[in-house]
């Protein structure tokens, strides 16, 4: 039997393979519902992809999977609405699917209070305008961003080709002396892959979206997750922390 089932809503298609490969190490469950819209890194866009009938529809595939708890596992696509709009988000996510919900903006704050960061770098895939939205939501939960990079990626489809050794490649070449941690915020990345030679490399926690999403969902479900392989977060087993 896994330990925990818990169910994540993914927009469109990209790097959900990342679930999977958790849910191996894990012996957890983490079934994927996909739900649709333009991949646009744009706001207009993102405000459309995390609307409240999208993942509604999302809960709704996920209930045959009888998740312990549910998450929106989309970075972008939650911070763009604020801080106060974030949350109403997550609380009609829990409200349609009738358990504890987060969204991946959540999980960033909730894993680096967890691990102690309060200075981090953020290497982000999004046009700079977008970018900017996580470094504030970021602020308002007191982490402050001592250095942001913006690839500038205009969609997640293509965020998802990337390969490891671009994203590798990304990551080391953005990092901060001054941080404490580096964070890279787009579920359409592949990089559990990469989160071993990362840390490694840099000497210091790395947080990936997919990584903090699988995480929390995790933490929500009521279970400490401790594995090799998925990085600091998972090697500290998951402290308790609120948002």
């Amino acid at each position: 039997m896994p330990v925990a089932t818990v169910g994540f809503i993914y927009p469109d298609h990209a790097a959900e393979d990342d679930y999977p490969r958790a849910a191996a190490l894990l012996d957890a469950a983490l079934p994927v519902a996909h739900i649709y819209g333009t991949d646009l890194h744009a706001i207009p866009e993102l405000l459309d992809l995390g609307s409240p009938a999208k993942l509604r529809h999302g809960a709704e595939l996920l209930a045959a999977s009888a998740p312990a708890a549910v998450v929106w596992a989309c970075t972008s696509g939650s911070f763009v609405y604020g801080p106060e709009g974030a949350r109403g988000q997550v609380d009609g996510l829990a409200a349609a699917a009738g358990v504890p919900a987060s969204s991946t903006s959540f999980a960033f704050v909730a894993a680096a209070r967890a691990l102690g960061l309060h200075r981090v770098a953020v290497v982000a895939s999004y046009p700079d305008e977008v970018a900017r939205l996580f470094v504030d939501f970021l602020a308002d939960a007191g982490i402050e961003v001592v250095s942001m990079t913006s690839a500038g990626i205009d969609t997640a489809a293509e965020v998802g080709t990337l390969t490891p050794d671009q994203v590798l490649a990304l990551a080391l070449a953005n990092d901060h002396p001054g941080a404490q941690g580096l964070l890279i915020p787009d579920t359409a990345m592949h990089t559990l892959e990469v989160l071993p030679k990362l840390e490694a490399a840099l000497g210091k926690p790395v947080l990936t979206a997919n990584q903090v999403t699988i995480w929390e969902g995790l933490r929500l479900a009521g279970v400490r997750p401790v594995a090799a392989g998925l990085g600091a977060l998972f090697a500290e087993g998951g402290r308790h922390v609120d948002h």
